[in-house]
């Protein structure tokens, strides 16, 4: 009886890895076949000289690379935000922290991660508005009040993947450096971060794409249709959620709408881009801190 029910597991786990894998196949041939035909220059740079655009001496009107170079640039500042606190917080929580206060704290991340994005967005656009009525009348919606904003929405993510990969490695390697005569800074520095890399690189990886994805924030917090590349962190922007989002609503005919096609795909190809340059940053991590040790 035994032998039958986990022969019927392991199938109905194979099932469901093929019902997965094509789901995923379809969504991509869709995707495929529907944005592929808008790819190409036109589409990223419209009428403008794709080598004058580069060099800054020309921009963009009725192209995707002021939305790319948006999304570029939201992401990385979110996560350059994101990252230190939420690495920080995770390992002071799993190496520092008594037992009241990590029950409290992950209450709150917990909390905190349930927090649908539109109420970030909100509590975004409301800290803009503060800021303009209060500090200083140029600051408004914009680029900073956007990576700050998805900052917050990921950071819970970081934290628990640093907590938790730090909090499952054994005992063996927790205690071996101490045993010999490291201090538990070193500890932590050159033994148990270069070990649980994997654990906290996926939790920033998660975060990478969240920041990437996500409308609902930015939506509120300064990306408009027509912006043109941020010239500073004050600045209004423009990036391809929205512009898939806007798309989909609004075009007018089946080119507009091939285009946003186009778009999805070029958003995957950025995201694949970040994720590949944060695997990158972690196997150089990994190999130069081994090494140091």
């Amino acid at each position: 009886m035994h032998a039958v029910a986990e022969k019927a597991v392991v199938v109905f786990s194979w099932a469901m890895t093929i019902v997965l894998c094509l789901c995923v196949s379809i969504f991509l041939g869709y995707l495929l076949i529907h944005g592929l035909p808008s790819l190409g220059r036109d589409l990223i740079f419209g009428a403008a000289d794709p080598l004058r655009v580069l060099l800054g001496r020309a921009r963009v009107f009725d192209g995707l690379f002021p939305a790319i170079m948006g999304t570029l640039f939201l992401v990385i500042l979110s996560a350059s935000l994101a990252v230190p606190v939420g690495v920080c917080s995770g390992i002071y929580l799993a190496e520092y922290a008594g037992a009241g206060m990590k029950k409290f704290s992950g209450l709150l991340f917990d909390i905190l991660a349930g927090i649908p994005s539109i109420v970030i967005g909100l509590f975004g656009f409301s800290l803009a508005v503060f800021l303009h009525n209060h500090l200083d009348n140029r600051f408004g919606p914009c680029l900073l009040i956007s990576s700050l904003s998805l900052a917050v929405l990921v950071l819970p993510y970081i934290v628990r993947s640093t907590q938790t990969s730090l909090e499952e490695l054994p005992d063996g390697i927790r205690r071996t450096a101490i045993a010999l005569g490291a201090n538990k800074l070193q500890n932590i520095a050159y033994v148990l971060i270069p070990n649980a890399l994997s654990g906290i690189s996926s939790g920033i990886i998660l975060a990478i794409g969240r920041c990437a994805e996500d409308t609902a924030v930015i939506l509120l917090t300064g990306v408009v249709a027509v912006a043109g590349v941020p010239s500073s962190l004050l600045s209004q922007y423009e990036a391809l959620p929205f512009y898939i989002y806007y798309i989909s609503n609004q075009y007018t005919n089946p080119g507009e709408l091939s285009g946003g096609y186009g778009a999805c795909l070029i958003l995957l190809g950025v995201c694949a881009f970040l994720f590949m340059s944060a695997y990158g940053v972690k196997k150089h991590l990994s190999h130069r801190t081994l090494y140091r040790a």
